[in-house]
């Protein structure tokens, strides 16, 4: 299979198969574009709109600040907020000073906070004021030396911005109320700055840091994946490609990714100033505000995951919202059920699309043909360009051949330089220079990619392999499913036992007998499910994806406690 690339005969006459990467770094796009559109809407958030001028702007503002109060070239500053415009200049301002951006989930605890702060060495973060007490209670067993505060109301139209303290304080029960001296600072004192000259410091795009992310978790503590300002540079140009018939400055896209993850940051927020689109900001999902939202704002692009998708179209009024200004989403951090694909376009009359990427390849590599056939259900679709992808063998390491089943491997100018301060991780992810991703998965004679499921996840009950993912195409299909995920877990005498977890749709009702009959209809005896739970909702990191391995945890943390009770 090595060399041979049959995907590239399935690309349209519109898709170039190698593409041309300029030699600048990644805030330089956002000059460029306010000089290009200065007056045009980058951000629409809650009512309020700032334009690619303003944006500029206020990032050079951010950009002087952060040099004022010490930062040096490499040092990492933690950007904990929820998706706001604030997200925005922040981002580029730390690149345009330098800087080494670390996103951060807002959700975070205390612990999961000063373990991403600790092991990054951050020195500044920028935060919301209502998580302000949480960085101060972690800050001394940290390097961090200054906190910037912003509020939700500080990107708010008049007289939203008056009434949110209120709001805040019935939801969240505080109004936090920091003063702008000593190594605390406001957001709003460094916009109300003149404009200063740009900084230009030496970037070498291939080299320098634009971003440490910190990969989701799913499989034991998160590790910091180094990209550079190539490697984000060229996936967002990749995406580009990918989507040749949007019009750059005329698209607006659904920013509701959370800008933390690496997802969201290159397909909305880096593209989206790329090609001086849009973003209609949403700080929080919630369905029914969601759906409003499209109605109003008419987004053209939709960037989701699958949980994202399966919410709206669970929604019991969806039929009277308008959404048919959507053209084009790609669905990415979990498998898209095939279902949901054909029940979103028939529903929006865009199109959605399965693909498939990692934090370690900044993050996409795959994805489905978006107005081109064929559309492979099921498949992660084709490499993107200048995106080699091989299926090695799990025992020997080497390519296999079509059709048979290893793990994915990729080679481009998107994958990471390595882990954050682990050498020896990095290595045991790269063999011969192909990056190994710890998915199953396999390749058809046409270059389209299957994924069959995480190593890590696969079911041994009674000396068969059991993919989890198969299982559950199967049960999306049942008609009372709203959301599932099957995982093995301990069993005595099978070593493993196939487990399902469902959430039912709202109204909808279904017993484990039931699912079980319909199960055994679509699969094989040892593959059914040999326990269902149900559940009203499943454990999710911030994209959507279902913590398959939380549930897991539980299983065996239920067994200890009962062996240790019957000890």
């Amino acid at each position: 299979m090595m060399g041979k690339k049959p995907w590239l005969d399935m690309y349209p006459a519109d898709i170039p198969a190698v593409l041309e990467y300029e030699e600048k770094p990644l805030q330089s796009f956002l000059k460029e574009i306010a000089l290009k559109f200065p007056n045009k809407v980058s951000t629409h958030f809650m009512g309020k709109e700032m334009t690619f001028k303003e944006i500029y702007e206020s990032s050079l503002k951010f950009a002087a600040y952060l040099k004022q109060i010490g930062l040096e070239k490499g040092d990492r500053v933690a950007i904990l907020l929820p998706n706001t415009p604030q997200c925005v200049v922040s981002y580029f301002g730390i690149l345009m000073a330098g800087g080494t951006v670390v996103p951060t989930n807002p959700l975070y605890t205390e612990r999961e906070l000063e373990y991403q702060m600790k092991d990054s060495g951050t020195k500044i973060i920028i935060t919301m004021d209502i998580l302000f007490p949480r960085v101060t209670a972690i800050t001394p067993r940290t390097e961090i030396k200054h906190i910037i505060v912003t509020a939700i109301k500080d990107a708010l139209p008049f007289p939203k911005n008056l009434v949110y303290p209120f709001i805040q304080k019935k939801e969240y029960g505080m109004v936090v109320k920091v003063a702008h001296a000593g190594n605390h600072h406001l957001y709003t004192e460094i916009m109300k700055k003149p404009v200063p000259e740009e900084l230009n410091i030496p970037v070498n795009i291939n080299e320098d840091l634009a971003l440490i992310q910190y990969t989701g978790g799913t499989t034991g503590h998160p590790k910091g994946v180094m990209l550079t300002h190539k490697n984000l540079i060229a996936n967002a140009k990749m995406c580009e490609a990918w989507l040749y018939q949007t019009k750059p400055g005329e698209e607006r896209v659904m920013a509701l990714l959370p800008f933390f993850h690496v997802y969201g940051m290159t397909t909305v927020l880096v593209l989206s100033i790329m090609q001086g689109n849009t973003m209609i900001i949403v700080p929080k999902f919630n369905v029914e505000d969601t759906l409003k939202t499209i109605q109003k704002q008419r987004p053209t692009m939709f960037p989701g995951a699958p949980t994202i998708y399966i919410g709206l179209l669970n929604h019991p009024d969806i039929k009277k919202y308008d959404l048919s200004s959507i053209n084009a989403c790609i669905s990415g951090s979990a498998a898209l059920p095939v279902e949901v694909q054909e029940q979103f376009e028939r529903i929006t009359g865009g199109k959605l699309v399965e693909g498939y990427g990692l934090s370690e390849t900044s993050p996409v590599t795959h994805a489905n043909l978006i107005w081109d056939e064929p559309r492979v259900k099921g498949s992660i679709g084709l490499p993107w360009p200048d995106t080699e992808a091989a299926i090695l063998s799990l025992e020997t390491g080497e390519p296999v051949e079509t059709s048979e089943i290893g793990e994915i491997a990729i080679k481009g100018p998107q994958v990471m330089q390595g882990y954050w301060n682990r050498p020896e991780e990095t290595e045991a992810t790269f063999k011969n220079g192909w990056l190994l991703t710890g998915d199953l998965g396999y390749m058809d004679e046409k270059g389209y990619f299957y994924i069959v499921d995480r190593k890590k996840d696969i079911i041994i009950a009674g000396g068969y392999n059991i993919y989890p993912r198969e299982i559950e195409e199967v049960l999306y299909e049942h008609e009372a499913v709203q959301e599932l995920v099957v995982a093995g877990i301990p069993d005595p005498y099978r070593g493993e036992t196939v487990k399902a977890y469902i959430v039912l749709k709202e109204g909808a009702s279904a017993t484990e007998q039931e699912l079980n009959q319909f199960a055994r209809k679509h699969l094989a005896a040892y593959k059914v499910p040999r326990i269902y739970e149900f559940r009203n909702e499943l454990p999710k990191t911030a994209v959507g994806k279902i913590l398959r391995r939380t549930l897991v945890d539980e299983e065996v943390k239920k067994l200890a406690e009962a062996d240790l009770k019957n000890a």
